[in-house]
Formats: C-alpha cells, structure tokens, sequence
C-alpha cells in the first residue's frame, strides 16, 4: 500500500456523506468518486463542521496569552495536548488520533479538493460553477495557510525556498505520495488559489459562513503579514475594507451578559472558530496582559471576567459563546492596514485607522485620539492594540513568530509542576511536530528539533 497521510479520512467520509449515500462509490486503486452536480458540490462546501470550526488551535495552546494551574494541566487526558502547552519537542498523540488539528486541516483540503474535481465535468464559463470553484480554492488556501503557521517556522525570504513547508495535496488521489515541499511553495500555492478565487466570489457572500471577495482579500492580507511583505498586506486590508468596513460599537454590548459579543456580528467577514480542547474552559489571562486595559477601555469587561480568587477568565469573542474564534473580522484589517502604514513610515495614516478601531471599544466620551510622534512610536502602539484586541484569535502564534524575525527577541516562559520550561526566540519548536503516526505512514521529514 502507498503511503498516505489522512489518516481518519474514512470516518470523516461516512459522517460527511451520511445524509447523500450517492455520494460515496469507493473505488480500489483509484480516486475515489466524487458528487458531480452543482447542488451537492455546494453542499459540501457548506459542511459548517469540517470548514469553518477547524481552525487549528494548536498555536493558541502554545502562545503565551492565558496560563494553567497545575491541576487543570494534570487533569487534561491527552498527552498530545499537556506536552503542546510546555513546548515538548513532540507531542505524542494517540496513532490515528482524529482529534488533532493536522487531521482537521486535511479534512478540510480533501472537500476543497473533492468538489474542484467534481467542477471538472461543468462548463469554466458557468456562473454558478465558477463560484464553487472560488469557494473551493479559498478554503483549500485557508486550511494550507493554517497549517503553514503551526507546523512550519516563521516565512523569511531569504531561507523559504529551502525551509520545510507543507505537503500540499491538489487532488484527492489516495494513491499520491505526500511529500514536503519548501515554505515558499507552499506560500506560492496559497497565493495562487486566492488569486484564482478572488474573481469568481461574491462581493458579498449570502452569509458569512461562505467566502466572498472581501474575506479573500482579507485572507490575503493576513497571508502577506505572515509573510511580513507588509506593503502587501497593507493593500488587500484595504482592498478588503473598501468593499466593508463596519465596526462595533462595544458601548451597545451588554457587558454583564455570559457571551456580550453576538455570533454573526456586524464585524465578520468570514466566519470561522477555533477546534477549542475543553483545556481552555480554565485558562486563566496572564495578568500582564489583563493590566494592559485602562478602566475605560470597554473590552475589560466585555472580553473578560473576574474569578472569585482573583484570577481572569476569557469570557469568549467573536463566536458568540467560550469557543475560540478565528475567522476574518473587520478590526483585524484596520490594524494590518494601520501596522503596515506605520511600517512605511505614514504615521497619520496609521493612526487614523488604530483611533477609527479604539473609539469604538472605550467608554462613550472618554477616549481621546492617540497620537505619535514617528513612525516606530505608532508601530509600538499599534502591536499593543492589536494583541489586546486579536486576543484569542488563533494569531498570536503566528505573530510571535514574525515578531522575533524582525527582532523582538521574545523568550516565553511557563512554569507547571514545579518546572520552568522556556521557549527561546525563533527556536526550531516553533514549528509544531507533525503528528508521529502521520510521519511513520508517509515517510516525510519531521520538523528539526
């Protein structure tokens, strides 16, 4: 048998087609086959689990914004996931395990990959065709961008043709060995499949669950950021908030309700959460981070709650409840647009947008316009907002990474059983291990360590 990575495919597969038997002809030797009409290859696109509630939360765990007791550290069941939080050099995850996010990302890629085969019998021209096609590529380039933030080091250009990237998988051949191609690979194939599907979607989606041309742009930016091509990034946030910009006022939220910020808010681009382990119900906010808030700054106590041992919990954000969202939001574009003007030294640009943000999240007349003096001051306050603001966003990995690229020379520490475990700037964990069993069934390269 040759060998293969997605290993819980079958499982997916039963659950994902249980409700259109037709669906599923398995094939030995070959491909297996997929729906073929419009309606049901949009039906797979509009899978809510696999699509858009499989954000890897593998870098949240590992980021340095919350802390775990001891005893709620001990008490996590997986192995996998107590070893992720104290940087181990691998994670030891149950073999086969579907419960970690590399399966959840390729999950996502096969359907991407299922209904481009399927639009190979319809005609390039069809209009509705064509909108699954922009659908498709943008959660294939979704799910590889995802997974080029935990498993792969921090993009640099001028070593990215050589670092290890991501196997990219492009069709849905069982058959094809997954190999590792480089980091700049795998970033050409995210660009390439946004470019593509940048056209063919809506400007505005029938709901916020389904990519439009906003939530690609705003997908490209976030990609460029990671990239620290921030000149780019800066051009498709703002290419994204030409077509919507709207912000919240968090004076209109009810900070004492459970979950004050609404799913679906007025601030969504593109709906997606984070695969939260329950490991996060007792998180606790590093207090470094909860004293950064002023006492008008709203997001106190519309982000936040005070246990009864004075401890800080995440009440939750943008997904209307305790799970981690990670989808594309309005605020997030204003500070990439904000960071990359301030980086090309457009100090009044870049405040102008962080003040537009900030106005919206302080106590009615109380906020007072930030000012700077020069570039690099508004770039300081600007990387503060936007960690307050991101907070539990499934970025903040990411940005480490890029942070201590460009020198912040960030070193993470955490303590738990009595041990102190450090994770140094730009060491080689900051590429997650690829899940052991993936390694021993494919033959492909593991992370350095």
């Amino acid at each position: 048998m040759k060998k293969y990575i997605f290993l819980s495919w079958m499982a997916f597969f039963a659950v994902l087609f249980s409700s259109c038997e037709k669906f599923l002809d398995e094939k030995a030797d070959k491909k297996l086959a997929v729906p073929v009409t419009l309606t049901d290859l949009q039906s797979m696109l509009d899978n809510y689990g696999t699509l858009n509630h499989s954000m890897p939360s593998s870098g949240e765990i590992s980021a340095d914004n919350y802390y775990l007791s001891d005893a709620n550290l001990n008490s996590i069941s997986q192995e996998g996931l107590r070893r992720m939080y104290v940087w181990e050099k691998d994670h030891l995850f149950a073999p086969g395990s579907s419960s970690n996010d590399w399966s959840y990302l390729f999950k996502s890629v096969y359907v991407a990959n299922a209904v481009l085969e399927g639009l190979e019998s319809h005609p390039s021209t069809d209009p509705d065709a064509r909108h699954l096609k922009g659908q498709a590529l943008f959660f294939r380039a979704f799910a590889y961008h995802d997974a080029a933030q935990i498993w792969a080091l921090a993009y640099d250009p001028v070593s990215a043709a050589t670092d290890l990237g991501i196997p990219l998988r492009l069709n849905t051949d069982f058959n094809e060995e997954s190999e590792r191609g480089s980091l700049q690979e795998t970033y050409l194939q995210i660009e390439n499949d946004l470019k593509q599907a940048i056209p063919m979607l809506p400007v505005k989606a029938l709901h916020v669950v389904r990519p439009s041309r906003a939530a690609a742009y705003g997908l490209m930016a976030r990609m460029y950021l990671n990239m620290r091509n921030y000149e780019r990034a800066g051009a498709y946030a703002d290419s994204c908030l030409q077509l919507y910009s709207t912000l919240m006022d968090y004076n209109k939220l009810n900070a004492a309700a459970a979950a004050p910020v609404a799913r679906f808010n007025a601030e969504i681009i593109l709906e997606r959460l984070l695969n939260s382990p329950s490991m996060v119900l007792s998180a606790r906010i590093v207090p470094e981070l909860y004293a950064q808030y002023e006492n008008n700054d709203l997001r106190k106590t519309i982000l936040f709650k005070k246990n009864t041992d004075e401890t800080i919990s995440f009440k939750g954000g943008y997904g209307g409840s305790a799970a981690f969202y990670g989808g594309l939001t309005t605020d997030e574009m204003f500070l990439i647009r904000a960071e990359s003007n301030a980086r090309k030294g457009n100090t009044s640009a870049a405040m102008s947008d962080l003040n537009t943000l900030l106005v919206k999240r302080w106590k009615a007349g109380t906020f007072l316009n930030l000012s700077a003096p020069n570039p690099q001051k508004a770039l300081e306050l600007i990387l503060a907002e936007r960690r307050k603001e991101l907070l539990m966003r499934g970025l903040r990995w990411a940005d480490l990474k890029r942070f201590n690229k460009e020198g912040a020379n960030i070193t993470l520490t955490r303590k738990a059983n009595g041990i102190t475990y450090t994770l140094l700037p730009n060491d080689l964990r900051y590429a997650l291990p690829i899940p052991d069993d993936v390694i021993a069934l494919s033959g492909m390269t593991q992370n350095y360590r």
